[in-house]
């Protein structure tokens, strides 16, 4: 399996900040309530204000320091996890949603898509929770595939911003003239990083309600050459190793409001802290460098972070996988012919990804309608009359009335849309 660099790591890192300028890295959610407040959470009650802006953090509970920053617009609501990397790439990725008041206009950043294949004879098979690609794709190809995913109704694409192609473009030149100078010291071959952006409109109708949205996709692959061995030992032809990493951004509002929103929030973006880098590059030198053995005694709190956080995205990483592929065995085409026909009643997987991801459910007022984001670890939700103060429990038989102030309800689970 293929194993990053720091380099590689500050380069993707980087190319994925990239994202923001062109709005793949801002994300909302429809609903109301403040979600859970797990250890790695971001929520708006963690944001900072600033004249019309205000800036949400997400934590790296592994290392127990701020990971990123989220700048969006005032009075909106943010909500955002860092998810452990995939096992085709294991570079953590911030997920999160932002949203307005109204909850009908939403950013949202997906989880990332991973994919990994080699042209080495003992090359493994795809891992589990990677995509099972074994080239390339362009960015322009993949939001055609998950607009289908996604069920909305692919209109067009739009053209990236200049300026976000130049940066991003730069970005690429630097790292890869560091990655010729690393390889020349070395003698090998040097290791060649790329990174595509595209953007399209989509439209669905959320109740009565159409709504436009705009899927932003970066699409950054990593090439490395590597040596094999002849049955003497001696080196024998080169073979090469790929990584790709699709990251998805989806803004998404009234149709009415959709052109108002696009500019409002042109300038939200999302920016890595130089200091968590830092620190996570060190991480992996020092795992690098330590056996298994001493990795456990010295880490173990470290560990068991990490394996939390991995196991809380298996369950969405599956979801991913199940979807794309079906999409992909139904054939690209038929998808989005299929998708643009249900988009008015069927919308729901962006943000159950993005649930899954932020270890969240959504729970309905079977009274009043109103939509809540509440923690996942309980199978049911009773919410008091005020409607912000809500009673989590597993047993079915539980009832908070009589027993808790108050009028409570016990609310309905849904899609993360709100659908049932």
């Amino acid at each position: 399996m293929l194993t990053l660099t720091n380099a590689a790591l500050s380069a993707t890192v980087a190319a994925l900040t990239c994202l923001g300028a062109s709005r793949a890295n801002n994300t909302a959610a429809t609903g109301s309530g403040d979600g859970s407040s797990n250890s790695g959470v971001a929520s708006a009650a963690e944001a900072g204000s600033q004249g019309g802006m205000q800036q949400g953090v997400i934590r790296d509970p592994t290392l127990d320091m701020d990971a990123y920053t989220v700048t969006y617009p005032a009075k909106w609501h943010f909500q955002g996890v860092l998810v452990q990397g995939t096992p085709c790439s294991a570079i953590p990725f911030p997920v999160f949603r932002m949203f307005s008041p109204d909850g009908l206009t939403e950013i949202e950043q997906l989880p990332r898509l991973d994919w990994y294949w080699s042209d080495a004879p003992n090359a493994s098979k795809t891992p589990d929770g990677c995509l099972p690609f074994k080239q390339a794709m362009s960015a322009k190809d993949f939001l055609k595939y998950i607009s289908a995913i996604l069920k909305v109704e692919y209109v067009s694409e739009r053209a990236v911003d200049p300026a976000v192609l130049a940066s991003v473009a730069k970005t690429m030149e630097t790292s890869n003239a560091a990655f010729a100078k690393q390889s020349a010291a070395r003698g090998i071959p040097p290791a060649v990083a790329t990174d595509e952006l595209a953007e399209a409109i989509v439209r669905y109708e959320n109740g009565s309600f159409p709504m436009e949205g705009l899927l932003t996709v970066s699409v950054n692959c990593f090439q490395t050459s590597m040596p094999s061995l002849t049955r003497t030992g001696q080196p024998g032809k080169r073979s090469e190793a790929h990584t790709c990493s699709a990251t998805v951004g989806y803004m998404h509002a009234p149709e009415a409001k959709f052109k108002a929103v696009d500019a409002q929030t042109a300038h939200d973006s999302a920016a890595y802290i130089p200091q968590w880098v830092s620190a996570h590059m060190a991480q992996v030198d020092r795992q690098a460098q330590q056996n298994l053995a001493a990795l456990r005694q010295q880490s173990a709190q470290q560990l068991a972070a990490q394996q939390q956080s991995f196991e809380q995205g298996q369950a969405m990483r599956q979801r991913q996988h199940e979807d794309f592929m079906s999409t992909m065995q139904r054939g690209t085409d038929m998808s989005m012919n299929q998708a643009a026909q249900i988009a008015n009643t069927n919308h729901a997987i962006a943000s159950d990804w993005t649930d899954y991801s932020l270890d969240q459910q959504t729970v309905r007022d079977p009274n009043t309608g109103q939509l809540s984001k509440v923690s996942s670890t309980s199978s049911f939700t009773w919410l008091d009359a005020s409607g912000k103060t809500s009673f989590q429990t597993n047993d079915p038989n539980a009832n908070p009335n009589g027993t808790l102030q108050g009028t409570w309800t016990r609310q309905q689970k849904v899609h993360g849309d709100g659908s049932n």
